[in-house]
């Protein structure tokens, strides 16, 4: 059941394709399957009509939940960023240095994957119920491939201090106390801060816009998010053609008076034309096989 090597690698994309299916929902239009409302609104509706809550209570319910989910998924994703550094989280390949045990790793094994799972979470509260209940299925059972990949790479690759690592702390529910000594650890709270911003505006798209009503503009929130993650990511290791797009797509969209989304492909072509003819750098050590 565990995750190969190439899922891992395409990790991200995974993930960004199983959200897209979850917004489309395409089965709703062709199989007259579930209805184009929020889960959100859904939700509020459906508790509601139980008779416990009136639907003046129950929405205000279903934000204060969804904003939660998102503040774990904000502190989690930040704090485990943080101690175990930008390179190994968003790493290509599996990384094997030695056994983290600093920070929310004393507590728990896999905060990444669990802010990750509330992001989403968050996330499919703003899709329709069908793809909101696709989304979360399918998010599970990645992560726990990615979890039991992980798993097994590590312990092939540390031996023994890993697997006294995986018997002293959970994997999933954190414990109230921490499982192992304090280790000697700096965290990076700035760097973690600067490319966990998908997060970071998960959490401020549901504290300061969910009290709106408007889904659209919570959308807009959480793409605006997605992207200014993706452009912080991309001028960290690949600052030149990232730098084209940042520049091409708002003057296009100013100048031009070009939709946005056109805008974005625009930029996005201006970026892959610079790295076209940029110079190749050799790689000099090939990733680890899972």
């Amino acid at each position: 059941m565990r995750a190969s090597h190439l899922e891992f690698r395409l990790r991200m994309w995974i993930q960004i394709a199983i959200v897209f299916l979850g917004f489309w929902a395409p089965w709703i239009d062709a199989l007259d399957f579930g209805r184009h409302i929020t889960t959100l609104e859904w939700l509020a509706l459906e508790i509601s009509r139980s008779g416990l809550i009136r639907f003046a209570w129950s929405t205000p319910i279903v934000i204060v939940a969804g904003t939660l989910a998102a503040a774990a998924a904000m502190v989690f994703r930040v704090w485990g960023a943080a101690y175990l550094g930008y390179d190994v989280v968003h790493h290509a390949a599996m990384q094997a240095g030695s056994v983290m045990a600093a920070g929310p790793y004393r507590y728990v094994r896999n905060p990444l994957y669990i802010g990750g799972w509330f992001m989403m979470a968050a996330m499919s509260l703003l899709m329709p119920p069908t793809g909101a209940l696709l989304t979360m299925v399918l998010v599970t059972v990645f992560y726990l491939r990615l979890i039991l990949g992980e798993e097994a790479f590590l312990g092939a690759k540390l031996g023994e201090p890993y697997r006294e690592y995986l018997r002293a702390v959970p994997r999933l529910l954190p414990s109230l106390r921490p499982r192992l000594p304090r280790a000697e650890a700096k965290p990076k709270w700035l760097t973690a801060a600067a490319t966990e911003i998908m997060p970071i505006g998960m959490f401020l798209t549901f504290a300061c816009l969910s009290w709106t009503y408007n889904s659209d503009a919570m959308l807009w929130g959480v793409l605006a998010s997605f992207v200014l993650s993706m452009v912080v990511r991309g001028l960290m290791n690949a600052p030149i053609p990232t730098s084209a797009f940042v520049l091409v797509a708002p003057a296009v969209w100013w100048f031009a008076h070009v939709p946005v989304f056109r805008s974005a492909l625009i930029g996005l072509g201006a970026a892959l034309v610079v790295y076209a003819f940029m110079p190749r750098r050799k790689k000099q050590n090939a990733a680890a096989p899972l």
